[in-house]
């Protein structure tokens, strides 16, 4: 890990609080709006992301952190119970398909116990185009998935480029 690329973050304080419940609410509106409401879901996934392209579809069960640090390119799909902990940004390119249970995570910690619980870091993710995830991968922080790849396995792992 390059210490260049970390985001330090403070847990606890009043900006990141505000920012996260701001996330909590619309993913909450997300989870439990109608789903053949095929416009308002899409509504507030643009609303929640930093930017999402055209026809963006996700399953029920979506969580995030912050939202506005993630990005999301044309025709992008997510699975049931997917989780982007976003303390940095996760850009996903176009075409993209993401399985089932999977865990995108930019977020760290210390691993001295003492005050580990207070701070964090955050390492930017960059999934390219026209790549598939398949169900239960976790991607972690730092990781750059290549255009035209498929991905499994927990931790995920390249498996082709196609």
């Amino acid at each position: 890990m390059n210490d260049k690329e970390k985001i330090y973050y403070i847990r606890g304080t009043e900006e990141l609080r505000m920012k996260n419940i701001r996330a909590h609410k619309l993913v909450r509106e997300f989870n439990n709006s109608c789903i053949e409401d095929f416009t308002k879901r899409e509504e507030i996934i643009k609303e929640l992301f930093g930017s999402a392209g055209l026809s963006p579809s996700i399953e029920h069960n979506f969580h995030c952190d912050l939202g506005y640090n993630i990005h999301v390119g044309d025709h992008f799909y997510a699975g049931y119970n997917c989780t982007m902990l976003d303390m940095a940004e996760v850009r996903v390119g176009h075409n993209c398909m993401i399985g089932p249970n999977v865990g995108i995570y930019t977020a760290g910690h210390s691993i001295e116990s003492k005050d580990r619980n207070k701070s964090g870091y955050a390492m930017p993710i960059n999934i390219g185009n026209d790549v598939w995830i398949g169900g239960s991968c976790v991607i972690l922080p730092g990781v750059t998935i290549g255009d035209n790849s498929i991905v499994a396995g927990n931790p995920a792992k390249t498996l082709r480029n196609i």
